[in-house]
């Protein structure tokens, strides 16, 4: 029986681990959960799993949770609920769904506590990935990957040596945009973006895919999560979604992972692993799909992919910038305060104005994304 902490119960990644979890009742126990603000939602999971504590970011609604769980749940609330559900004594492994920057001081402390950690937040590898692998090398733990394309790289490298590999393949379905002229990116609105054509995930992911930030983002994680050069991490576009990424190895062989969209498959392999154990929920038809499609893409309509390049090659504070100015552009973007094009112009603004600071402390990461948040939003 594997113990598992859940930061970020109640969006898209967290109610899919429910769903893991409750395949696999003998083999999974949540014994902390974590939401932002959703009480009922996460009232109702304490229910159904019995959890030995739950945190919330509002101490009002903590309030309201305690009363309503009563003595048999502790209830902790904001940041410093979420150290206590990371380090939480009895727990093996502690899944990370928060999204944005919340999530990097419970990942280090979890990590510490000598627990295994599954990153679903990308914030977490993009910011900090350098001190993060570092200390799980040095606490004896793992780092798993619960993106569909990370995990399809891990289940592809099978524990073969960085030098063994030639190219990293991150498979990017293209979003909504991928067949849209350039001239029309100008005229691009919030309800377009959010259209995206495989998954269905939160606002800011879902923004994020059709820019391709969220694969700029991934290839940073890549990076670090599997001790890579940038130069070896590549992007092809796959509108299809079934391919989730490959290896390319030194002799010119490839692996590729290949599934029907689901997050559970990624989500059950991390918290399983080493193990593979059987589930209903994810079945491939090769036959019905018929085709698999790959193309280029475009860095001139979807210049994030050269950006997070720049920022994952140069290092140091760069990468931190780059996922805070995107921040603050999309949610500029989703308050209709900015163009669609205006997310990649603002974020290399951003990043131009930077004096990079290499081999950062935590404390010089967290006042890059400060100064980052503050440039983006003064444009």
């Amino acid at each position: 029986m594997k113990k598992v902490v859940l930061l970020g119960s109640t969006g898209s990644i967290g109610t899919s681990t429910l769903k893991v979890v409750e395949d696999q009742p003998d083999r999974l126990r949540l014994v902390g959960l974590a939401a932002g603000n959703n009480l009922d939602l996460l009232v109702e999971q304490a229910r159904r799993h019995r959890p030995s504590a739950v945190s919330l970011s509002d101490p009002a609604k903590a309030n309201k949770a305690r009363q309503i769980l009563g003595e048999g749940t502790t209830v902790h609330c904001g940041a410093e609920g979420l150290m206590a559900l990371a380090t939480l004594p009895e727990a093996d492994i502690v899944l990370i769904a928060i999204v944005g920057t919340a999530g990097l001081q419970p990942a280090l402390a979890a990590i510490r506590a000598g627990k295994d950690i599954a990153v679903a937040s990308k914030e977490i590898l993009v910011m900090a990935g350098e001190a993060v692998m570092t200390e799980a090398r040095k606490h004896g733990v793992r780092v798993l990957a619960v993106d569909s394309e990370h995990s399809a790289i891990f289940q592809c490298l099978d524990g073969k040596p960085s030098s063994s590999v030639r190219n990293l393949w991150l498979t990017a379905s293209g979003g909504p945009f991928r067949q849209l002229p350039q001239a029309e990116f100008g005229r691009i609105t919030v309800e377009q973006a959010l259209k995206h054509p495989s998954w269905v995930m939160g606002r800011k992911i879902t923004i994020d895919s059709a820019t391709l930030f969220n694969k700029g983002l991934e290839m940073i994680e890549a990076r670090w999560l599997f001790d890579m050069e940038m130069p070896r991490v590549q992007v092809v576009v796959h509108p299809q979604s079934v391919v989730h990424s490959m290896v390319e190895f030194v002799d010119g062989s490839i692996l590729a992972q290949l599934s029907t969209p689901d997050m559970c498959l990624p989500i059950q392999y991390a918290l399983m692993y080493p193990d593979r154990v059987a589930s209903d929920r994810v079945r491939t038809s090769l036959a019905k799909l018929g085709r698999l499609d790959f193309e280029e893409p475009d860095v001139s309509r979807f210049p994030a992919l050269d950006l997070a390049r720049k920022a994952g090659q140069t290092g140091g504070t760069l990468p931190a910038v780059l996922n805070a100015a995107n921040e603050v552009a999309v949610e500029a973007f989703c308050d209709r305060r900015l163009s669609f094009v205006g997310i990649s112009a603002t974020v290399a603004r951003t990043m131009d104005r930077h004096k990079v600071v290499e081999h950062p402390s935590l404390d010089q990461i967290l006042a890059a994304d400060s100064w980052a948040r503050e440039e983006a939003r003064r444009g």
